[in-house]
């Protein structure tokens, strides 16, 4: 069975419903995909596929189905970003440091999602390290947006959101450092979301940031979403930063689908938001923001006014802190993880050099990209002796109060709405030479970062050039099953995540 590469087709309801009345397999899905990721290979999404691991996959939940199993995840075909490490195909980071490296062990959110049956077509393109904003610092060469191959697809998980979009898989894996799920979601348009950090369980996730890094899922729409990350999210013992989600903790199972169709907090099916007030910060409309990113982002804040939410006006006034803050505390994380890639116990080693010191020095600069190289030395720089105080105690202390700022700000309203991007995706090499004109295209997301909040980019439109434009919902602390459902409200008024580049 050929499918069409249409969002409502690729939808994992619509798969779901497919594979249990026996239309399709899970080894024609993963044909299919295969098929479609060889067509589309052009993008640069893909850095490895292996046609037979996936098709051992598929076989085994086939076999899973004939005994009668069901789940939503169940022989559905998928993808990982190249930061989480994976049996069988190689684990890089998109970095000539890790080339050929095949992990012994899964990583703990691709170990649940093979328990849930899902089917992994490979390994997906990625900013080295997760460091970037627009997938161009790969060591495999730049991933292509598939709605205009002249842009950018957003990073550092491009190739996750080009592999949804391109309609060669109905969900991919992404993490999250600063930005780098929501914005490439935004710019692909597709739907995108990141947890509460702790939430997803960081073993065998290759670290950039370690008080950052956040993993999430990447799909059409915001109930496909739901149901990867109810099986995504769990407490892992084997990771320190995990937590013990208040669901859980108080006996109950979490399902992030199950405010799907009811109207939130007291609204009614007329007007499914009523009572719902969304802040509108200040600092994320001025100055900086592209006429055609806010336009469409206007007319979707009117849809939720007219399903009942009241639009109110808030501040969250160190957001252009968040810049300078996040760029001393990831590099600086960064550098002390980094540090274990040295040529001797693993990682790549130069072919020439003298003695032990010029091993490290040729191994680290032949492996690494510039733009690692660069955070490394930042970081070292900021952790250094008579400097941690003036720059990193301090980056600590702003990103404290921007946590506060939010937890003010939720006084006041009970989501945040926003531009995930100042512009649409900008043109391959556009912003190259200029690392902070890089950075700034992060503005909006690296403050949700640095308070741990959960935060998604929700499709609403396309700007210049056709390109498209993602709205950005914040939430509260362990409130994703409430943002998830108020996104299902927007899409289910609206048709913006079935809208395909083909």
């Amino acid at each position: 069975m050929v499918l069409s590469m249409s969002s409502e087709l690729q939808s994992i309801s619509r798969l779901r419903t497919l594979l249990d009345e026996k239309k399709t397999s899970a080894t024609e899905l993963a044909q299919e995909a295969l098929r479609s990721a060889g067509q589309q290979s052009s993008l640069n999404a893909f850095v490895d596929i292996r046609d037979d691991l996936t098709l051992e996959q598929a076989k085994v939940a086939d076999a899973r189905l004939a005994a009668g199993e069901r789940g939503a995840l169940l022989g559905i075909p998928t993808a990982h970003k190249d930061i989480f490490v994976t049996q069988g195909w190689t684990s890089t980071a998109g970095s000539k440091m890790l080339a050929g490296y095949k992990s012994p062990f899964d990583a703990e959110v691709v170990s649940r999602l093979n328990a849930a049956g899902s089917v992994s077509i490979g390994k997906l393109n990625c900013d080295e390290f997760a460091m970037g904003s627009s997938n161009e610092k790969s060591a495999y060469g730049p991933c292509l947006n598939p709605w205009d191959t002249q842009a950018v697809p957003g990073g550092s998980s491009g190739g996750s959101a080009v592999a949804v979009a391109a309609g060669v898989v109905p969900f991919t894996t992404g993490t999250d450092t600063g930005g780098s799920i929501r914005q490439p979601a935004s710019l692909c348009g597709i739907t995108g979301i990141k947890p509460t950090y702790g939430s997803c369980s960081r073993y065998g996730m290759i670290a950039y940031a370690s008080s950052l890094d956040q993993a999430g899922p990447m799909a059409h729409s915001a109930r496909d979403c739901a149901l990867v990350l109810n099986t995504m999210v769990g407490f892992d013992v084997k990771d320190s930063t995990s937590v013990q989600r208040p669901a859980v903790s108080q006996g109950m199972r979490e399902d992030f689908t199950a405010g799907f169709g009811k109207p939130l907090r007291g609204g009614d099916g007329a007007k499914p938001l009523a009572g719902i007030r969304v802040g509108l910060p200040a600092e994320f409309f001025g100055e900086g923001l592209a006429a055609d990113v806010r336009a469409p982002i206007d007319d979707a804040l009117k849809q939720l006014e007219a399903m009942g939410a009241t639009l109110v006006h808030i501040s969250l006034p160190r957001t252009e802190l968040s810049i300078p803050a996040y760029y001393v505390i990831a590099p600086a994380e960064a550098s002390s993880n980094l540090s274990r890639f040295d040529g001797v116990r693993y990682g790549h080693r130069a072919a020439e050099y003298t003695d032990l010191k010029s091993m490290y020095e040729n191994s680290r600069t032949e492996g690494f990209g510039l733009e690692v190289q660069r955070r490394i030395m930042v970081g070292a720089y900021v952790l250094s002796h008579g400097y941690y105080d003036a720059y990193y105690l301090q980056a600590q202390k702003i990103r404290r109060l921007i946590a506060q700022d939010f937890q003010a700000a939720f006084q006041q309203c009970d989501f945040i709405a926003g531009p995930v991007s100042p512009t649409v995706a900008w043109n391959l090499g556009e912003k190259s030479a200029d690392p902070v004109q890089m950075y700034l295209a992060d503005i909006y997301t690296l403050s949700t970062s640095l308070a741990g909040l959960p935060g998604m980019s929700v499709p609403v439109g396309f700007g210049d050039k056709g390109r498209p434009v993602g709205m950005q919902l914040i939430g509260n602390y362990f409130k994703e099953g409430e943002l998830l459902a108020l996104a299902d409200h927007y899409q289910a008024a609206t048709d913006w995540h079935l809208r395909t580049p083909f």
